[in-house]
């Protein structure tokens, strides 16, 4: 990490831009001349809203063996379980669920994801499965479940992280009945305190490596992604874009919310943490379908 880069980190968690804009200005990395582009201009609103940088992202450099990984081990658990009813909860573009019903193709399977690019992308990856696509939030689908709704299987990849901690308890008690068996992969990420030299410095690292493995798209990723996703972990007020927690705190919380026998299973190294699966039992009620 250079000092550049860490005066620029420091001074995004301490509210100051314009100091932040000063010691990146000129580049000397991929990372330093991204932010110094990102904080030139003005922009807002969710890091979704760009879905074609979303989806050159999760297309490109170390996304592709981790989403082959990650679509391998819910095919085993399709495998395993074989769940006549799925739930996929931010399915984004059907990515890691479309290879993943290979194993097993369940009777119906219910989308829920806010982005209406991303929702039309995994409709049409699914063609020929029965498919209930929802273009809404997770929190208002969760907390509208008739009793009598159960999933065998309710699957959650990369997307439950974009709720604040507080949100996804609610979330995941409102799920617990309704679920047999609850699968999340999320990334293990570090506990360091907010904006300290060992936050920076891991932030720093992470994202160098990160922006080294896009070529043509680099700007795109950086821009439409990976730069508001990283000024939004910083900087006070901003647009926040992810709540991510090391992988014992997902237990804990998956725990707290009703479930039950909680497995987390390490899946793939990654640019950013380790990916893992963490697998739950949801209600007895809810774990046979009648």
């Amino acid at each position: 990490m250079t000092n550049h880069i860490d005066e620029a980190l420091r001074a995004l968690a301490d509210g100051d831009t314009g100091t932040a804009r000063e010691a990146v200005r000129g580049g000397g990395t991929p990372l330093a001349a991204a932010l110094a582009e990102h904080l030139a201009a003005t922009r807002d609103g969710s890091v979704y809203d760009q879905p074609a940088a979303f989806e050159a992202f999760i297309g490109g450099g170390g996304n592709v063996g981790l989403y082959r990984a990650v679509s391998e081990a819910l095919g085993r658990l399709y495998a395993e379980v074989e769940p006549a009813g799925l739930l996929d909860i931010g399915c984004g573009d059907g990515r890691a669920l479309r290879p993943a019903l290979a194993s097993h193709a369940p009777a119906s399977v219910t989308l829920v994801e806010p982005s209406a690019a991303l929702l039309d992308a995994a409709v049409r990856a699914l063609d020929g499965y029965d498919v209930d696509a929802r273009r809404t939030r997770v929190e208002p689908f969760a907390a509208g479940l008739a009793e009598d709704v159960v999933f065998d299987v309710a699957q959650s990849t990369f997307a439950l992280h974009t709720l604040p901690h507080e949100v996804r308890d609610r979330v995941l008690a409102d799920l617990v009945g309704h679920v047999g068996v609850l699968a999340v992969v999320e990334f293990d990420v570090p506990d360091l305190a907010h904006g300290s030299p060992e936050h920076r410095r891991f932030l720093a690292e992470a994202y160098e490596r990160g922006l080294a493995e896009y070529d043509d798209d680099r700007d795109l990723v950086a821009q439409g992604f990976l730069m508001p996703v990283l000024t939004g972990q910083l900087v006070p007020g901003a647009t926040r874009a992810t709540w991510e927690q090391p992988a014992s705190r997902w237990a804990e919380q998956v725990e707290r919310a009703g479930f039950t026998g909680v497995r987390v299973t390490r899946l793939h190294d990654y640019w950013w943490s380790p990916a893992f699966l963490l697998t739950a039992s949801g209600s007895p009620t809810a774990a046979t379908r009648p």
